[in-house]
């Protein structure tokens, strides 16, 4: 064989052994790289996901346009959500997501850890790079509609769901998101139609019910209002607050026997503070409602109890301060308010009651800085010549004229014609 010939004959047999070679390391890594998917698939169901993140990152290594292996680790890091992983999840998501654009799969995943995120916005735009993939997705829609509501977008929020109700018109969810929309848009009628709708196919939705609950409550049907709030009592016994709100519904339709019998019981069954401070309301406003001495020491003892708490809130203490004003102790009174309004977040009420405690104890200095801070934190004031007036008055007796004349001033300007201002500029 000529010198030439055996060259190439060896050229090409090296050539062909280094094929052979790189098929056999191809085939080598192909064949770990589906053992580290299958161990982290198998860690995953294990719940071992510091093991499934370790496998799926060694896929990763080994093939790095692997779709399959960014989605499934994505998956991991959003299962590790009480761990800070989110974003980790985000990033492997869209890199999925990027890898296979046909996939709708990572799109709607991302759009889910977007979401649990709070960043809205980004949560819309990765579902409406799914629906686009599939629009004949309901669940998909549904998702897309959720995100645009708490994107603040309500009109395209209501596009996506009567898209979605059009696909499958049995989702009481979907209803009840319309509902809420729909209230959001001051569109009272319509949201009640809607939410009547999601309770009607689903009457343990919760959610639907307490929204519908409010909204006949806006509309002044009491009644319905009241039927609702007994039914969320029956499905959701453990929760005092609802028996609260039964107890508080009746007491607003001034049937007092009922609102005690009902919170009666619930406390009886479960002592919670809550159902005490509610139970001592309900015996405060029907002593008012009928100047009854012994629904008002009723009211003390329930009210007493709740008030005790360490953590008694800031309304809590001005209901109870209220309740010793209505019985005529207004020093014990003044100390309960005066705390009242130093417990965050402070019930603005709390300072009104203070001012009226700290007069009858002849502390006008006081109470005219309550009434002033009042107005400093009050979101809406009705009566904003009346107040001006107290001020004024309680600012003459410390010998305060330029504040008294300035509160004048400023209530006059509210109130031109108020009786008890004029007389009391007339006194400077």
């Amino acid at each position: 064989m000529k010198p030439t010939v055996l060259v190439l004959v060896l050229v090409v047999l090296a050539l062909a052994g280094a094929g052979a070679v790189s098929l056999y390391e191809a085939a080598l890594r192909e064949h770990e790289y589906r053992l580290l998917l299958a161990r982290g698939d198998a860690a995953l169901r294990a719940d071992q996901t510091f093991a499934a993140v370790e496998a799926y990152s060694g896929a990763i290594a080994l093939r790095g346009d692997s779709m399959v292996a960014y989605l499934r680790r994505g998956e991991t890091y959003e299962r590790r959500a009480d761990r800070g992983d989110l974003d980790l999840a985000a990033r492997d998501l869209r890199k999925a997501a990027d890898l296979d654009t046909a996939s709708t799969r990572p799109l709607e995943e991302l759009g889910d850890v977007r979401y649990l995120l709070q960043e809205y916005p980004r949560s819309v735009e990765a579902y409406e790079q799914c629906a686009k993939l599939d629009d004949r997705s309901p669940r998909v829609l549904y998702k897309l509609a959720l995100a645009q509501y708490r994107a603040g977008t309500l009109d395209r929020a209501l596009e996506s769901l009567n898209q979605v109700l059009r696909l499958d018109e049995t989702l009481p969810d979907a209803y009840y998101l319309r509902g809420v929309c729909l209230r959001e848009k001051n569109r009272p009628a319509d949201a009640l139609v809607a939410l009547e709708k999601a309770v009607a196919m689903s009457p343990a939705l919760i959610p639907a019910r307490e929204e519908l609950a409010d909204s006949y409550g806006a509309l002044g049907r009491f009644g319905e209002q009241l039927e609702q709030l007994q039914v969320l009592a029956g499905l959701d016994r453990s929760v005092p607050e609802r028996q609260v709100a039964v107890g508080l519904a009746h007491a607003r339709a001034h049937r007092w026997e009922l609102a005690v019998l009902t919170l009666g019981d619930a406390v009886e069954r479960t002592p919670d503070e809550a159902l005490y401070r509610a139970l001592g309301e309900v015996w405060l406003e029907s002593a008012e409602a009928k100047n009854d001495r012994v629904d008002l020491n009723k009211a003390r003892a329930a009210l007493d109890r709740a008030a005790a708490n360490p953590t008694a809130t800031s309304g809590m203490l001005a209901l109870y301060g209220r309740a010793l004003l209505q019985a005529g102790d207004a020093a014990a009174a003044e100390r309960t308010l005066q705390q009242a309004t130093t417990r965050f977040p402070i019930e603005p009420a709390a300072f009104l009651l203070y001012a009226s405690a700290a007069e009858r104890q002849n502390h006008p200095d006081a109470a005219r800085r309550a009434l002033i801070q009042y107005g400093a934190i009050a979101s809406t004031e009705g009566d904003f010549a009346g107040r001006a007036a107290r001020i004024a008055s309680l600012s003459l007796r410390v010998n305060d004229a330029a504040t008294a004349s300035d509160w004048i001033e400023r209530g006059l300007e509210k109130d031109p014609r108020n009786p008890a201002l004029l007389r009391l500029k007339e006194r400077i």
